[in-house]
């Protein structure tokens, strides 16, 4: 599949040494117009970002640590009553997310890399959000694969609309295999209740690991739900190329490691498939890598124009690209806010109708984006 142009826009230039507010305006190649503002500095490896209805944030610090910032912006509160977290490689704090029913039960969920060297794994928990940190920490989670390495660990989440959890695992790097093994729950996309159980009607329920949904993944990054149509997007890494977009299907196999667009880190051949029946063919793809990071669907009113479509951070190119979604398809790539000069952690999507992102540094940022008529 060829890959489809893409429209750069580049301010960087004139930017020396900006810090603070920025007031920077674009247009894509639709006019999207737009400003960018800096609410909070100073984060150390920032990966998750979450509003809460009055209009704060939520925001994960990789190294362990989750901080409320607020609506306004300006500085950061450490929450207390967080769990212990395994830090090395990509190992830490990922995701955070709020209970579809969170005005009522102030439940949040957190994923994050637990264990030891030598036996640590994906895990998820869910507590109460108090005035001053989390409250009736419980863990609800943890994949059942333990491993030994301190990479691919996925940790996305995701509540569909029938009020279940999707948790995105990662295939241990050394372990790659696992994705294609249903009693392994590595490499795989786990469905379960809001409580940790296990739902009733998951394709492989009477298998193994009944809590898999998907499998075939090696290191998922992103997941979004289309809001209209009710699609579940899902991006992963590829190894040297292979950076892919999915449409999730309860009990499909998207076929990491038995075929990719990408080849080994050495340059040898993973697989010389790219394609083999029963396995899934990617929405999309990128050769080179993009290396994704954060994933959003953007269903606001601020910027109509971009209504429906996914915007995916861009590690390697220090970017965001947004696919133009036209009926579950992809008709259009454009790159946006490499003005910022920075790496995207995450691309959030809020109920205000703006985007954030994250910037991935020891100084990382949260930055709003703001249509420039705003």
């Amino acid at each position: 599949m060829p890959r489809p142009p893409i429209a750069r826009f580049n301010l960087r230039s004139l930017l020396p040494g900006l810090l603070g507010c920025l007031c920077l305006f674009a247009a894509g190649a639709h006019g999207a117009g737009y400003r960018l503002q800096t609410l909070s500095e100073g984060l150390h490896h920032p990966w998750s970002v979450a509003q809460l209805p009055g209009g704060d944030f939520l925001v994960t610090e990789r190294r362990g640590r989750l901080l409320r910032i607020p609506a306004a912006g300006g500085e950061a509160r450490e929450l207390a009553g967080v769990p212990t977290t395994y830090v090395a490689g990509q190992g830490g704090f990922f995701d955070v997310r709020l209970h579809p029913r969170f005005e009522r039960n102030r439940l949040v969920y957190l994923s994050f890399a637990a264990g030891t060297p030598g036996d640590n794994g994906t895990a998820v928990i869910r507590a109460r959000l108090g005035d001053n940190g989390l409250e009736a920490v419980e863990e609800i989670l943890r994949v059942r694969d333990a491993k030994d390495t301190p990479q691919h660990y996925g940790g996305r989440l995701l509540f569909l609309p029938d009020g279940t959890l999707l948790v995105a695992t990662g295939d241990g790097f050394d372990y790659r295999e696992a994705a294609q093994d249903l009693g392994s729950e590595l490499g795989k996309v786990l469905r379960i209740q809001d409580d940790g159980a296990t739902p009733q009607d998951n394709p492989f329920v009477d298998g193994e690991r009944p809590r898999v949904w998907t499998y075939g993944h090696r290191n998922t990054q992103g997941l979004a739900l289309d809001g209209d149509s009710g699609r579940v997007y899902l991006h992963e890494h590829g190894p040297r190329g292979g950076d892919e977009v999915n449409v999730l299907r309860a009990g499909d196999n998207y076929g990491w490691p038995a075929i990719t667009y990408g080849v080994d880190y050495s340059g040898a051949y993973v697989s010389p498939y790219t394609e083999l029946p029963g396995m899934e063919q990617p929405l999309h793809y990128w050769v080179p890598s993009i290396a994704p990071s954060g994933m959003a669907w953007y269903g606001g009113e601020r910027f109509p124009q971009w209504r429906g479509d996914l915007f995916i951070g861009a590690l390697v190119d220090r970017e965001v690209r947004r696919l133009d979604m036209e009926d579950g398809e992809v008709r259009a790539e454009e790159a946006l806010f490499s003005e910022l000069g920075a790496r995207i952690r995450d691309v959030y999507s809020a109920d205000d109708g703006y985007l954030y992102l994250l910037t991935d540094s020891e100084q990382g940022a949260l930055i709003r984006v703001v249509p420039a008529a705003d």
